[in-house]
C-alpha cells in the first residue's frame, strides 16, 4: 500500500491525476485492451508532462515499488498494469506536431497510432504504423514495429529519427545518432528497458492513396492458397505489403450473409501505387480462384489503417504465440492449416506476415532487431469474451504454436505475452541478448524497468 504521507511529496510537485483504489475513475484507468489483465495498482500517475513523468520515476525510486509505463495499453502481455504498484501513464500526452516540410514528426508517448495517422494524412504523410488503431505508438516502436509501411520504408524503429527520454534515475535526455548514441540503439527494438520515452521524432514519406484491401477464400482451399502465396510473394514488388489471415467470417456489411460463421483464409494488402502499376502487382491476389469476395483496390491509406480494427474490440480476452519463419515450407502451410481447422472460438485468427523489402536491408547489428533475414513472422492469436473458456483458448494457441516452434527461429518481442526469460533471449538472439544487458546495466542497474519483455543487467 502507499500511505497518505508518502504520497503527498509527490502530490505537491504533480501536475496530472493521482488515482488510488477506492477512487472515481479507477476501474476505468486500470483496464487495459486483453481483457485478461486485471490488476490493482497502488497508484496510477497519469502525466500531463515530461516534469511529471520524472517526478513519478524519482517516487516509485524512493519508495522501492513495482513501476509499470503505460503508453497505448495494447500489448497483450499487459506489462503497462501492475498489482500493487506504481503505474506511469502517459496516456493524457498525445501531443503531435508535424513538420511537412522537413517530413517528421514528433509525437509524444500517450499517442495511438489512429491519432498520428490522423495529423500526418492532413499533409500526405505516414511512417510505418501498426495494423490495430489504438495500438500506442511506443510500445510498437520499442518493440521493432511491423505495418503495411514496412517493406518500403523498414519497421517502425528504423524511422525513429530521435526521442527524450527518463531515465531510472529520473534524468531527462535525448538519444538519436549524435547523442546517447547507444541508447538510441537499444531503444529501437529494446522494449522499455531504458526509460520511459516521453516522446518519438519519425521520418515520414509521401502515402496517401494506396492500393489496399483483403481478398477471401474458403478455408477448404487454404493449402492451395498458401502455395501460391509463397510463390507469389517471392517477386512481389518492396512497395506491396501483404500478409494471410485464417479467420471465421464475423458478420460485417462487406461479407455476404451466407458467408457468417464460416471459416475462410484471406489475403490483406497494401500497395504505395494507386495506379496501373499498383493494379498489376495485386492483379494475380485477385485472379487467383476467383476469391469468395474480392475488396481489394484504391482507397484512403487511413482506411486500410483502420481495417483490422473490428477484429480486435478492446476487452477481450485474448492470448498470442508468435514465431518467424525463414519459409513457408510445406510444413508450416500443414501446421498452420491444421491448427486453424482446431480453432474453438469464432474470434480466433492466425496472421502470416510477408518481410523483406526494406526490412532485410537493415543490417542486424545496427539496431536492436534482430530477425532481419526471416522471410515470415507469424501470430497465433485466440481471442474469446469469457472467463470459462481461458484453459481451453490458451491450450488451442500454444497447440498450434507447438506444432510451429521446430520451423521458427524465435518470436516477435511485440507479440510475446508473459513468457519468462528463455523466450525474450531467443527472440533477441544470444549476441543482440548480450549487447541489450551491458546496455542495461549502464542505464538501468538495479533492474527499476522491470515489468517488460525484460532484460536483466549484465
Amino acid at each position: 500500500m502507499i500511505s497518505d504521507e508518502s504520497l503527498g511529496t509527490l502530490t505537491s510537485s504533480f501536475r496530472g491525476e493521482l488515482i488510488r483504489p477506492g477512487d472515481s475513475g479507477y476501474d476505468a484507468a486500470r483496464k487495459l485492451w486483453n481483457g485478461m489483465i486485471d490488476r490493482r495498482p497502488g497508484l496510477i500517475a497519469r502525466c500531463t508532462g515530461v516534469a511529471d513523468v520524472v517526478q513519478a520515476i524519482r517516487f516509485g525510486r524512493e519508495h522501492n515499488l513495482a513501476t509499470a509505463i503505460r503508453g497505448g495499453g495494447h500489448n497483450v502481455a499487459g506489462n503497462a498494469m501492475c498489482e500493487g504498484g506504481l503505474v506511469v501513464d502517459l496516456s493524457p500526452m498525445k501531443g503531435i506536431r508535424v513538420d511537412a516540410a522537413a517530413r517528421t514528426v514528433r509525437a509524444e508517448g500517450g499517442a495511438t497510432w489512429g491519432e498520428l495517422d490522423r495529423e500526418t494524412q492532413i499533409f500526405g504523410l505516414a511512417t510505418t504504423g501498426g495494423l490495430i488503431t489504438s495500438t500506442g505508438i511506443a510500445g510498437l516502436t520499442l518493440g521493432g514495429g511491423i505495418g503495411w509501411l514496412m517493406r518500403a520504408h523498414g519497421l517502425t524503429c528504423d524511422n525513429l529519427l530521435s526521442a527524450d527520454v527518463v531515465t531510472a534515475e529520473g534524468e531527462a535526455v535525448t538519444a538519436s545518432p549524435d547523442h546517447n548514441a547507444d541508447l538510441f540503439w537499444g531503444l529501437r527494438g529494446g522494449g522499455g528497458n531504458f526509460g520511459v520515452v516521453t516522446s518519438f521524432e519519425y521520418r515520414l514519406h509521401p502515402v496517401s492513396m494506396v492500393m489496399g484491401g483483403v481478398v477471401f477464400h474458403p478455408a477448404a482451399r487454404a493449402k492451395e492458397l498458401m502455395r501460391f502465396y509463397r510463390d507469389f510473394v517471392r517477386t512481389a514488388p518492396d512497395s506491396l505489403t501483404t500478409m494471410m489471415v485464417f479467420l471465421t467470417a464475423p458478420p460485417a456489411p462487406f461479407l455476404p450473409t451466407h458467408l457468417h460463421g464460416q471459416p475462410l483464409v484471406a489475403i490483406a494488402a497494401c500497395g504505395l501505387d494507386p495506379g496501373p502499376d499498383g493494379e498489376k502487382a495485386v492483379r494475380p491476389l485477385k485472379e487467383f480462384g476467383p476469391p469468395l469476395v474480392d475488396l481489394v483496390g484504391p482507397m484512403p491509406y487511413a482506411v486500410i489503417q483502420g481495417l483490422n480494427d473490428p477484429s480486435a474490440p478492446a476487452g477481450i480476452r485474448s492470448y498470442w504465440k508468435s514465431e518467424y519463419l525463414r519459409e513457408l515450407s510445406d510444413e508450416a502451410i500443414a501446421a498452420f492449416t491444421a491448427g486453424m481447422s482446431r480453432a474453438t472460438s469464432p474470434m480466433s485468427q492466425i496472421h502470416i506476415h510477408h518481410l523483406g523489402g526494406a526490412v532485410a536491408r537493415v543490417a542486424a547489428e545496427s539496431t536492436a532487431v534482430p530477425q532481419r533475414s526471416a522471410a515470415f513472422v507469424s501470430n497465433v492469436i485466440a481471442m474469446w469474451p469469457e472467463l470459462k473458456d481461458d484453459a481451453q483458448e490458451i491450450a488451442w494457441a500454444r497447440g498450434v504454436w507447438e506444432t510451429l516452434r521446430p520451423l521458427g527461429t524465435g518470436a516477435y518481442v511485440n507479440f510475446l505475452g508473459d513468457e519468462g526469460e528463455e523466450r525474450v533471449r531467443l527472440a533477441y538472439g544470444e549476441a543482440t541478448y548480450a549487447r541489450l544487458a551491458a546496455l542495461k546495466r549502464k542505464y538501468d542497474p538495479t533492474n527499476f524497468f522491470r515489468l517488460n519483455q525484460n532484460v536483466r543487467p549484465a
